[in-house]
C-alpha cells in the first residue's frame, strides 16, 4: 500500500532482489544515452564554430547563422547549455545569468591552487550591467523618431560612426548611415532616407551632448554647426527637435545600438565588408531583414508622416548654407575653393566687392548662391587652365549651355537664414555651461 504497487509487482521485486540484490532496483536505461542526445562531435563542432567564426554573436543569432550558413538545426536552449557548460557566455546574457556565473566562479576560485588557473578565472568573472527604465511607446508611427550615432568597430580594424533613426512606436529602423565621424552628412543621409521612404515625421528626439546642441563660442564657421544646419532644414519642413541629456530618456535607440553592436559587426564581417561605401550598401538590404524580425508591424492608417516631398525639394532642403561676401575678383570663396556666379543662360554675373550672399551646397553636391532676390548656380574656378592658349592648337569650342537654377520660392533668402541664426540660444549671453544644464526644448 505504501509503494502503491500491485501484489504481483511486489512479488516480482522480491524475487529480483533475492536473485540480483540491490542492483535489480536500478533502471535499465541508467548510464545509456537517449537516442535524441546531441553527439559529442556535433557539440565540438558547435563550440569550434562559435569560437572561430561567430564569437561575437549572441546565442539566438548564433543558432540562426548556423541554420542558414552551416545547415545545423539546434535549438537556442541546447546551444546555450552546450556553450555555458564550456564557460562561454553570450554577449547579451542577462544580469541574473552573469551574477550566477560570477558566484560560481568565486566558489571555483577558492578551490584552485594553480596561479595560471586563478588568472583564467579572474579573466572570466563578469561584472554587473545596468538596465534602461521602461516607458510606454508612442501611439502613432512617425510621432517620434529617436536619433543618435554610435562609435564602434563595425567593420575592419578602425572605429566608425553609425547614424541611426528609430521609430518609437514600432521600433522600426527608418534610416541608417555609416560615416567616419558623427557629422552633419551622416544625419542628412539618415534624414534623406526618411523623407524618401516614409515622408515628413513629427519630431526628432536627439542627444543634447552630441553635435545637435549648442556650438561653443570659438566654433570655426556656421556651416560646420550641425544643429543650425539640421535645425534649419527641420524648420522648413515643420519638424520639431527635442533634446535630452539623459541617455535613458531615449532608451529605444540606446537599446538598439546594443542589439546592433551584437549582430551587425558579424554580419558585415561575413559579408566581406571592408569600406564605408560597402557598409552603406549592405545596410539597404539588412534594414529590411532587421525590421521584419524585430520591429512591430507598421499600421499606415495610424501614421503621422506627412506626404513625401519630391526629390528636388529634398535635395534643396538638405543643404549646407553659409554667409559669404563677393571678393575683388567677383568670386566667392567656399571650402577653400573659388566659385563664380552663373545665370540660367550660362553667363557669368558680376557684383561689387563686399556684396553679401548665401552659399548653398545642396545634398547632391551642387553649389548655388542667393544674392538679393536672385539665385545663381556656382561654377568652380580651377587653379589652372585645362588647355594652353599658346601651345594647344586644337582648342575646344566652348558653348554656353542652359543651367538649372532653383526658383526663389525655396527659403534661401539671406534675411530669413540670418534671422534663424540670430534666434539660436548660443548667440545669447548665457554661458555655455548654463545652456547645457538647462532643460529647454530647442526648436
Amino acid at each position: 500500500m505504501k509503494l502503491n504497487c500491485t501484489t504481483r509487482h511486489i512479488n516480482r521485486l522480491i524475487k529480483g532482489y533475492s536473485n540480483c540484490g540491490k542492483g535489480y532496483f536500478l533502471h535499465g536505461n541508467r548510464g545509456r544515452k537517449p537516442r535524441h542526445t546531441i553527439s559529442d562531435d556535433i557539440k565540438n563542432t558547435i563550440i569550434k564554430l562559435y569560437q572561430e567564426d561567430y564569437y561575437d554573436a549572441n546565442f539566438t543569432h548564433f543558432s540562426e547563422l548556423m541554420l542558414s550558413r552551416n545547415n545545423i538545426a539546434i535549438s537556442t536552449n541546447a546551444i546555450r547549455n552546450i556553450l555555458m557548460s564550456n564557460g562561454i557566455v553570450s554577449p547579451k546574457a542577462t544580469k541574473a545569468t552573469k551574477k550566477k556565473l560570477r558566484l560560481e566562479l568565486e566558489v571555483e576560485k577558492g578551490n584552485v591552487k594553480s596561479q595560471n588557473e586563478l588568472v583564467k578565472i579572474d579573466e572570466k568573472i563578469i561584472s554587473y550591467e545596468d538596465a534602461h527604465p521602461r516607458r510606454p511607446r508612442c501611439a502613432l508611427f512617425g510621432e517620434m523618431l529617436q536619433m543618435d550615432a554610435s562609435q564602434h568597430i563595425w567593420f575592419g580594424s578602425s572605429k566608425t560612426q553609425l547614424h541611426v533613426a528609430i521609430d518609437d512606436s514600432t521600433g522600426a529602423i527608418v534610416g541608417a548611415y555609416f560615416d567616419k565621424e558623427e557629422t552633419l552628412n551622416g544625419y542628412y543621409n539618415v534624414f534623406h532616407q526618411i523623407l524618401t521612404n516614409y515622408g515628413i515625421p513629427y519630431m526628432f528626439y536627439t542627444d543634447r551632448r552630441t553635435v545637435f546642441e549648442y556650438k561653443r563660442k570659438n566654433s570655426p564657421s556656421i556651416e560646420e554647426d550641425t544643429f543650425t544646419q539640421f535645425g534649419y532644414a527641420c524648420k522648413q519642413l515643420g519638424v520639431e527637435i527635442k533634446t535630452t541629456s539623459i541617455p535613458q530618456a531615449k532608451g529605444r535607440v540606446e537599446r538598439l545600438f546594443g542589439t546592433l553592436q551584437s549582430r551587425l559587426p558579424i554580419e558585415l564581417r561575413l559579408a566581406g565588408v571592408t569600406t564605408i561605401d560597402q557598409a552603406n550598401e549592405f545596410l539597404k538590404s539588412y534594414l529590411k531583414k532587421f525590421n521584419d524580425q524585430f520591429a512591430l508591424a507598421i499600421n499606415h492608417s495610424k501614421s503621422v508622416f506627412e506626404k513625401q516631398p519630391d526629390d528636388e525639394k529634398i535635395n534643396l532642403i538638405l543643404a549646407v548654407l553659409a554667409n559669404r561676401k563677393i571678393d575683388t575678383g567677383h568670386s566667392i570663396r567656399f571650402n577653400n575653393k573659388y566659385f563664380k556666379p552663373v545665370d540660367s543662360n550660362g553667363h557669368s554675373v558680376y557684383y561689387h566687392k563686399g556684396t553679401s550672399c548665401v552659399v548653398i551646397k545642396a545634398f547632391d553636391g551642387n553649389h548655388f548662391t542667393s544674392i538679393g532676390e536672385k539665385v545663381y548656380t556656382l561654377d568652380e574656378i580651377p587653379l589652372h587652365e585645362s588647355t594652353s592658349r599658346n601651345f594647344d592648337f586644337t582648342k575646344p569650342i566652348s558653348k554656353l549651355r542652359k543651367r538649372y537654377v532653383p526658383t526663389m520660392s525655396h527659403p534661401w533668402k539671406q534675411g530669413e537664414f540670418s534671422k534663424y541664426i540670430s534666434s539660436q540660444p548660443y548667440q545669447s549671453d548665457i554661458p555655455f555651461e548654463e545652456l547645457i544644464n538647462s532643460q529647454a526644448i530647442i526648436y
